[in-house]
């Protein structure tokens, strides 16, 4: 028959290793690849042009005086960009505006990219002709914050950037991050939406969030096994207490 000192060991020793446990399917990215008989089809949504948002804007033409005109500015500069790099940043204004040299006030807001650079082009019609129109987003950044490696606001310039490579910004998730409990917070039509994502389903590449956009924040959530194991000190601190006097009864039994 077991002694009871040796019986409460056993129990307290159990309960240290469940509580310090996580199933290696919360740890894992995807556990479900193998349930996937098609590739996944992602929409892939278009940003639209915002209020302050910043674009990057060149007129490509045949005609040297007219590339210099238009693509070497004092707004150029205030936007910090070297006039070799040929960028020219237009802040998009509460009305989605742009003041374009020449042309004044062009209404950019709500539009793609290639529409604004069609509305540009047709705008510029009146004064140069022949002219091809470049338009993108400038300084993008995307928050990484929670359980990754490096919290902070992480620039990017890719067009489309997915959930994954987000993240990898900030040195991916630690191993407290709750893999299937990951917000992300977007500005859509003035309002702010928060969306509860799980990074382990491998159909979250057919969803309009898998695509990060400009201004997105990305909170990680911790693990429930793992944040009330290392946060909660007086929990530990108590089953280390308890570990340690029993250790000392059986010891002292063992001499008896």
């Amino acid at each position: 028959m077991k002694s009871p000192i040796l019986m409460i060991a056993s129990v307290v020793a159990l309960i240290l290793i469940t509580g310090s446990c996580v199933p290696i399917t919360q740890l894992k990215y995807f556990n479900d690849t193998e349930q996937l008989a098609e590739p996944v089809v992602n929409p892939r949504m278009q940003k639209l042009i915002m209020p302050f948002d910043k674009l990057y804007i060149r007129v490509l033409s045949i005609d040297f005086q007219t590339s210099q005109i238009f693509n070497t500015t004092e707004e150029m500069r205030s936007l910090g960009y070297g006039v070799s790099s040929g960028l020219l940043g237009y802040l998009v204004d509460e009305e989605g505006n742009i003041n374009f040299p020449f042309v004044g006030k062009i209404n950019v807001g709500s539009l793609t990219t290639s529409e604004a650079a069609d509305r540009i082009q047709t705008a510029l019609s009146d004064y140069v002709a022949n002219t091809s129109i470049i338009v993108k987003f400038v300084d993008n950044q995307v928050t990484v914050m929670g359980e990754v490696v490096r919290q902070g606001l992480y620039p990017f310039s890719q067009d489309k950037l997915n959930i994954y490579e987000a993240l990898s910004l900030g040195g991916g998730i630690t191993r407290y991050g709750d893999r299937r409990n990951v917000i992300l917070i977007r500005h859509v039509d003035g309002r702010l939406m928060h969306y509860r994502l799980n990074l382990s389903d491998s159909k979250i590449a057919s969803k309009s969030y898998y695509y990060v956009m400009p201004n997105d924040v990305i909170v990680v959530e911790p693990l429930n096994a793992i944040s009330s194991s290392y946060s909660n000190i007086t929990y530990t601190t108590l089953l280390s207490t308890i570990s340690t006097a029993i250790a000392v009864l059986l010891f002292a039994g063992l001499r008896f």
